[in-house]
């Protein structure tokens, strides 16, 4: 307000000249206090007049009144400032005359009468910055209230972010698992692309693999059959007894034959009281060596089977002569199961008659193991010779063809006929006298 004030009311300084009259009243100009305007008598002077003055001397500054507003900042606060504005004009007109003539006393009255002026002035501008402070500084109880709400609002923005953070984290969670299951689901469309390209062949499939499985499972019987020959010829053995012991009155086409008895009595113990049923045999089938089987599972299913044939198939007097002891059936006994040579060709004898019988029913349901007879005539549908037909019927005559004894049982699987492996031997004439 102030420096508007003085932009508007600019102050021209009275200079004091020869020719004028030095006597001269010197309150030519009056001040109505009471109306709060400054008023200069003689303006009825002409502009001529006026402006060859100017050009000699300084002329008293005739205040402007700026109207302003009095609710701005208060009519009490402008009208003082009004009031000690025009006095310290009035006070500086004084202290210029007081000049001409020289009067200190007038000059220092004058001088006090300024700067007493100016004070009142500051202390204006003090009392209207106070009051401007107050008026801008808050209220106690209100910025209180405000800080708590700000604190409130604070604890709600951090518990919001926590929370975000665990969204972020469960989201992030459920893409991976949305992820997983599309893989997954991509998987398994494929393997029931795969599985309904194969459907046709799968039948097939498994009866082939059962064949497969037939053929590992007698295979394996030979070559446990073979240590215990050996065995049986080391401890002082009568094969030919033996042999008799197992097929009384069998008649063999050639001596070295008598192996095929020692193999049909290991598969007859073997597949003894076996029912066909389906389960699980993958656990048995990962493992090359089947005694890793049997160690890392040795309550399953195929260690008991395996347990319970090798108690069944070697006889303690056999194992005692074989040995000299019976250490391995007592191992047994106790639930494991030894890494001994003659063992673990009986633990790999004793998986695949394990595997053969469990995939029997997963290939058919109503797949069923059949036997045949001694002294049944062969037929060709249902069994095979152990030798091979080739060697044992050269011109494909059967009718003179028996049965001496089954070495491997025959399956029925579907309609396939998975053949009995039999000892043939042929029916010679009666001469009559």
């Amino acid at each position: 307000m102030v420096s508007k004030f003085t932009k508007v009311c600019k102050l021209r300084s009275i200079g004091v000249f020869s020719n004028e009259n030095p006597n001269q009243n010197p309150h030519r100009y009056h001040r109505s206090l009471n109306d709060n305007n400054i008023q200069s008598v003689g303006e009825d002077s002409s502009d001529a007049t006026e402006e060859t003055e100017c050009a000699d001397e300084k002329i008293h500054p005739q205040p402007a009144v700026v109207p302003v507003k009095a609710n701005m900042y208060g009519g009490d606060f402008i009208l003082q400032l009004f009031e000690s504005i025009s006095a310290m004009k009035l006070a500086y007109i004084q202290l210029q005359e007081a000049h001409v003539p020289y009067n200190p006393d007038k000059i220092i009255a004058a001088d006090e009468c300024v700067v007493a002026q100016l004070e009142a002035l500051c202390k204006i501008k003090r009392s209207f910055k106070e009051k401007q402070f107050i008026k801008a500084k808050p209220d106690s109880s209100y910025v209180d209230c405000v800080q708590a709400e700000i604190e409130v609002n604070e604890k709600l923005l951090e518990k919001l972010k926590t929370q975000k953070r665990f969204k972020d984290a469960e989201i992030v969670h459920l893409r991976q698992q949305l992820h997983d299951l599309d893989l997954g689901n991509a998987i398994l469309v494929e393997k029931v692309r795969q599985k309904s390209l194969e459907r046709k062949n799968v039948r097939a499939l498994n009866i082939a693999m059962f064949q497969d499985t037939f053929i590992a499972a007698s295979k394996s019987i030979h070559d446990f059959a073979k240590p215990v020959i050996s065995l049986m010829k080391a401890s002082g053995w009568d094969l030919d007894q033996a042999a008799n012991s197992v097929e009384p009155g069998a008649v063999y086409s050639k001596r070295s034959h008598k192996k095929y008895v020692f193999e049909a009595y290991i598969a007859r113990r073997m597949f003894h009281g076996i029912s066909l049923k389906s389960y699980n045999v993958d656990d048995v089938m990962r493992f090359d060596d089947p005694i890793d089987s049997l160690i890392e599972n040795h309550n399953s299913g195929f260690a008991k089977f395996c347990r319970k044939k090798y108690l069944f198939v070697v006889h303690p007097v056999m194992e005692m002569s074989f040995f000299g002891n019976l250490d391995q059936r007592m191992f047994v006994l106790g639930g494991k199961h030894p890494r001994t040579p003659f063992y673990q060709i009986f633990a790999r004898m004793a998986k695949w008659v394990w595997v053969l019988k469990g995939i029997a029913t997963s290939v058919d349901p109503k797949a069923e193991i059949f036997a045949v007879s001694r002294g049944s005539k062969f037929s060709d549908v249902y069994m095979e010779s152990i030798e091979g037909e080739e060697t044992f019927i050269p011109n494909g005559e059967q009718s003179d063809i028996k049965v001496e004894f089954m070495v491997m049982p025959g399956f029925r699987i579907g309609d396939t006929l998975v053949r009995s492996q039999v000892y043939l031997s042929e029916v010679k004439p009666i001469c009559c006298a």
